[in-house]
């Protein structure tokens, strides 16, 4: 599924009903970022520069003038270079640049002439300028200090682009939904490779290809593999480096892991028990049992109007007393004690970031796409684990984009 050019197109409309006259706004899609002396890490525009214009290359320039006599809108971007392209792949030409992002291509310009676009922007002490405070680019940064050091005030855009973002459109809900699906079957052809004995650089290898064969090679964080007790290292990510890492008979295995599709992430989290339960009294079970109960607690919660706090604090009353049933904390326990194992919040905003724009204080609004993972780790008990999947906000609770499989018989594995 590709995500029509007009949404991109509807998306700037939107942005620029927003904006006053006698501005403009200049989104900056970045530079590649060395890795070494010869070769770059792998490029990703900056998302906002992606939510206007689909375009994910660098060196790029959104400009929205908006005046008295109406709305400009223009890209400028490095022109075709055979010797360059000989080197460094092909460069996009003018119809498939405004092809992609929604506009003619008269509004495409070669990035050469931009300076000079940007310094009459910049003389014009009638416009007010908006820039991405929110942008990693350094660009943005400069520009803003550039015009405060001239007594000129810089406005934010990315106001306004948090807000638009943070509603989904139907492409947006059906590029999450996606990506889940395609990190589900991942899981489960990771899943087919456990047993006593397995490396975490063995699945975490096949959940990459899995993935990348369904979607590419961008996913949507670094992937994380825990066996264990590394699961008490809540972003363990780099199987290769640790030697510790193979799955033990009656341990656990941690995933948590996300496709991208059409710019937007996916955000699972699985865990798997190695080998049957011997009887009842399997911590890993007990601990299963509540995790269950927050999922069911954090779903039912979830819905217009209820905020990230409030989830949380309804976590640590159902995992406090839970802990405390077991002698982990007192009765009387307050937040802190519960958070001496329920480490993370339960809760983030999804979309073109994995932890996507919006205040934490936030209001939840139908719209809004959520990745939910409640966790409680124990080290006195050597385990802990989280499940994790991704629903939508809607007028009245919440609808599951991933399947929220969290059953026994798909967990226990052997």
């Amino acid at each position: 599924m590709l995500t029509d050019p007009s949404f991109y197109r509807k998306n700037r409309e939107r942005f620029t009903a927003a904006l006053p006259d006698c501005t403009a706004a200049l989104f900056f899609s970045g530079l590649e970022k060395h890795m070494s002396s010869d070769t770059d890490y792998r490029f990703f525009a900056d998302r906002n520069f992606f939510y206007m214009t689909g375009l994910e290359r660098p060196g790029f320039v959104l400009v929205i003038e908006k005046g008295e006599d109406g709305v400009k809108t223009g890209i400028y971007a490095p022109a075709r270079d055979s010797m360059k392209e000989r080197w460094h792949g092909k460069r996009m030409d003018r119809s498939e640049i405004a092809a992609i992002a929604g506009l003619e291509p008269d509004q495409v310009f070669d990035l050469e002439n931009y300076e000079e676009k940007e310094f009459e922007l910049l003389r014009d002490t009638g416009i007010k300028i908006y820039l991405d405070s929110s942008s990693v680019m350094s660009k943005p940064a400069k520009l803003k200090a550039k015009l405060e050091k001239d007594g000129r005030k810089v406005a934010d855009l990315s106001e306004i682009t948090t807000a638009l973002r943070l509603i989904k459109q139907p492409c947006e809900i059906e590029s999450i939904k996606e990506a889940a699906r395609i990190t589900e079957e991942a899981i489960a052809e990771m899943k087919k490779l456990i047993r006593p004995g397995v490396s975490e650089y063995e699945l975490y290898i096949k959940l990459e290809y899995e993935m990348a064969k369904r979607s590419s090679m961008a996913f949507a964080f670094e992937t994380i593999v825990s066996c264990g007790r590394n699961a008490f290292y809540l972003h363990h990510s780099d199987p290769e480096k640790d030697g510790d890492g193979i799955a033990a008979e009656g341990s656990i295995i941690q995933v948590d892991v996300g496709a991208r599709m059409n710019g937007y992430c996916a955000d699972i989290s699985r865990v798997f028990f190695v080998g049957a339960p011997s009887d009842e009294s399997d911590r890993r079970m007990k601990l299963l049992e509540l995790i269950r109960d927050l999922r069911k607690a954090a779903f039912a919660y979830i819905a217009p109007n209820k905020t990230f706090a409030g989830l949380n604090s309804q976590m640590y009353d159902i995992a406090g007393k839970w802990l405390a049933g077991q002698g982990l904390i007192p009765d009387n326990f307050t937040e802190e004690d519960v958070r001496r194992y329920y480490w993370h919040n339960t809760s983030h905003f999804l979309g073109l970031d994995v932890h996507d724009v919006g205040a934490r204080d936030k209001e939840f609004e139908a719209g809004n796409c959520l990745a939910v993972e409640p966790g409680v780790y124990i080290p006195e008990w050597d385990i802990g684990f989280r499940i994790e999947d991704d629903c939508l906000v809607t007028e009245d609770g919440c609808l599951l984009l991933s399947s929220g499989d969290d059953s026994p018989e798909g967990i226990i594995v052997g």
